[in-house]
């Protein structure tokens, strides 16, 4: 608990008392008075409400125990509440917004809370307070000098931060939360992963209790995670911890030393770090997002033959890829781990990868066409998967992204027909911890693909993101950067094979 000491006059106003007379005790300054301020009662509490007046009352119940003196303005007058808001701080003082109704529940909170000096703006709040049966004084702003107490806050909230939106509905409540002492950050959004100003405040001063603000940081549950990530102060390429829709991604897929497999083997990694730098800069100009460059590596490749294990998929080692995710981190470029199980499962594979995919720029691909039955074989049919087989892998991945406190992570799902992913308004996309994107990895004509294009987009999982492929010599003739820019819903990762 922290106390603010108000003086109920004035230092040298008309009304201080003179020095007392030769030989008679000083009686010394007026006893001050007390404004007790508090915190969350947990380590993270979000209040909510409809309006800003909601908002302003649920900070001043969540902050304040007690204040002889309030700051209250018009709850229909910005312009005053911004100007009340500078006298809430200077006094230390909650701000509370009110209607002037009869039953209005900042009359309530001015009971619960003592106070004794209403400070209000505007003359209809002044009439509103001054109604209020046994209520406080009431100054009307601007005062004069020696009208209002002085303040000064002894034990400010240093261990509370206050996260508010950048909307004018949360400046009496931000108002309040500075009045406290705590510390208040200001998130774009309702998630602080998606500010990068955010992200590098949270991380200078991890917070010890939160409080925030509005409906729009959601359960506080949520809310702590997205904290805890944030206050690591790791970034993703581009900026932020959440991918899309902040950014797009342009990819180079193949499988390092591999030419036959895609442009990414085409040349050694110093060199396919540039050239990726060069494609996402192909789009330049023709998004509103930044273009990040991309890799995506096939780190389990299909085979013609089962291979010691019998499951027809060769493994990359985790050493064989690491100089590679290495390079690719602190050169700015994302990483996909592209997956071709063979006879086995998804999940298998991919917890093969859990060393490199507890880096946070590294994502995760499954291409479902290399995904076969005990009895089957690659290039004698498409392969399949459910839903239920990518629900345990993005469960598990998402889980693996919590623990470590990362940055949201890529779960990329290839699909060029309707059968390769059976269920798949089931797939899971609900992880927070997740961003899921489904691929159109067909090649043809541009009739051919768009064609393809159409039928993925019937019956997505909700809330999906969504992919496009690229091929140099299939495709005929291949789409333009400035023709894949164009493609709606947008294209948010492009890959280039």
């Amino acid at each position: 608990m922290a106390v603010a000491l108000l003086w109920a006059v004035a230092p040298g106003s008309d009304d201080a008392p003179d020095d007392a007379p030769d030989g008679e005790d000083d009686a010394g300054p007026p006893k001050p008075l007390a404004v007790e301020v508090t915190g969350p009662t947990e380590p993270t509490v979000v209040v909510v409400g409809d309006t800003a007046a909601d908002l302003a009352l649920a900070t001043s119940e969540a902050v304040f125990e007690a204040a002889p003196i309030v700051v209250v303005a018009p709850a229909d007058d910005p312009d005053a509440q911004a100007r009340a808001a500078v006298t809430a701080v200077d006094l230390s003082a909650p701000l509370l917004l009110t209607i002037g109704a009869a039953t209005d529940p900042v009359a309530d909170e001015l009971t619960r809370l003592g106070t004794e000096t209403v400070v209000a703006f505007g003359e209809e709040v002044a009439d509103w307070a001054g109604e209020i049966d046994d209520g406080p004084e009431v100054v009307v702003a601007p005062a004069g000098e020696g009208e209002l107490p002085a303040t000064e806050l002894d034990a400010p909230l240093e261990d509370v931060l206050v996260v508010v939106g950048n909307d004018p509905t949360a400046t009496a409540a931000t108002a309040t939360a500075r009045s406290s002492g705590a510390r208040v950050v200001t998130v774009a959004g309702g998630d602080p992963r998606a500010d990068p100003a955010a992200i590098e405040a949270l991380a200078a001063d991890p917070p010890d209790r939160v409080l925030a603000v509005g409906k729009q940081f959601g359960p506080a549950e949520i809310l702590r995670r997205r904290l805890d990530v944030a206050a690591t102060g790791v970034q993703l390429p581009g900026g932020g911890q959440v991918l899309f829709p902040h950014r797009r991604m342009a990819a180079l897929y193949g499988h390092p030393g591999a030419p036959a497999l895609g442009v990414l083997g085409e040349q050694p990694l110093d060199a396919s770090v540039a050239r990726a730098r060069q494609l996402a800069g192909s789009y330049d100009g023709l998004v509103a997002q930044p273009v990040v460059p991309a890799f995506e590596i096939i780190a389990t490749v299909a085979s013609s033959a089962p291979g010691p294990d019998g499951n027809y998929a060769n493994e990359s080692s985790v050493d064989e890829l690491r100089p590679w995710v290495d390079a690719a981190g602190r050169a700015g470029v994302y990483v996909v781990l592209d997956i071709q199980p063979g006879r086995t499962d998804f999940l298998t594979q991919a917890q093969r990868y859990e060393e490199l995919l507890r880096q946070p720029h590294v994502g995760l691909a499954l291409d479902p066409e290399w995904r076969l039955g005990p009895q089957q074989r690659h290039l004698e049919q498409i392969g399949t998967v459910d839903a239920a087989e990518v629900n345990a892998v993005a469960a598990w991945l998402a889980q693996l992204t919590r623990t470590h406190h990362l940055p949201q992570k890529l779960l990329l799902l290839h699909q060029f027909q309707t059968r390769m992913i059976t269920h798949r308004p089931l797939v899971d996309t609900g992880h927070d911890e997740l961003a899921v994107l489904v691929h159109a990895d067909g090649f043809g004509t541009h009739a051919q693909k768009l064609a393809t294009w159409g039928r993925m987009l019937v019956d997505p999982p909700p809330g999906v993101w969504w992919g496009w492929k690229n091929f140099y010599d299939e495709d005929q003739p291949m789409l333009t950067p400035a023709e894949t820019a164009a493609i709606q819903p947008s294209v948010l990762f492009v890959s280039y094979q």
